[in-house]
C-alpha cells in the first residue's frame, strides 16, 4: 500500500513539473513573439546602394517604427522620431551607457516644459548606418528602455516611406 502511494505522489509531480516546464516554454515563446512585433527590426540587414549605406525598417503594430541600434559600441532600442530635435534618453538608460550629463537645459515636449541635460554621444549606428559626435539629452522624465532617435541624428540622413517600408539612406 505505501508503494502504491509512493508511486501516485511521483506521478503527480512529474505532472506538475510538465505544467511548469510548458508554462515556461510558453512565457518565453509569447514574450519572443510579443517583442518582434514590438520590434520587427531587431536584426537589421545593410544594403549598399552604390556608395550609399541603406537599411530598410518594417514600421510595428503600433505604427512606429522602432528598431535596435548602438550607441556608443552598446545595444539600444530607438524609435524613431522626426518631431524630436534631439536624441532624447531615459536617465535609467543612460546611467548605464554611462552618459555624463551636462548642462541643464529647458525643452518643450508634447506634455509641457521640462529640463533635460546636454550630452554628445561618440557614435550612433542604425544598421550599418553610423555617425559620430551626436548631440543629445538625458530625460529624467521618460519612462521605459526606448530612445527616441531625433532629428540631431535623421537630418543627416535621406529617408522615404512607402507603405509600412521605411528606407533611410546615409
Amino acid at each position: 500500500m505505501s508503494g502504491d502511494n509512493f508511486q501516485k505522489r511521483i506521478g503527480k509531480g512529474m505532472i506538475i513539473l510538465c505544467w511548469i516546464v510548458l508554462l515556461g516554454l510558453l512565457t518565453i515563446y509569447f514574450s519572443r513573439y510579443l517583442e518582434q512585433q514590438n520590434n520587427p527590426n531587431q536584426n537589421l540587414t545593410a544594403t549598399q546602394n552604390g556608395q550609399a549605406n541603406e537599411v530598410q525598417l518594417q514600421r510595428n503594430r503600433y505604427d512606429h517604427y522602432v528598431a535596435s541600434g548602438l550607441i556608443n559600441s552598446q545595444e539600444v532600442t530607438f524609435i524613431l522620431d522626426t518631431g524630436a530635435t534631439d536624441i532624447s534618453i531615459p536617465e535609467k538608460v543612460a546611467q548605464k551607457l554611462r552618459l555624463k550629463a551636462g548642462i541643464k537645459i529647458p525643452v518643450n515636449t508634447a506634455n509641457g516644459q521640462i529640463n533635460v541635460y546636454a550630452t554628445t554621444l561618440n557614435s550612433v549606428s542604425l544598421g550599418s548606418i553610423e555617425l559620430n559626435d551626436i548631440r543629445a539629452n538625458i530625460n529624467p522624465y521618460m519612462q521605459g528602455e526606448e530612445i527616441l532617435l531625433g532629428m540631431s541624428f535623421l537630418k543627416h540622413l535621406h529617408f522615404s516611406q512607402q507603405g509600412d517600408q521605411l528606407l533611410i539612406r546615409q
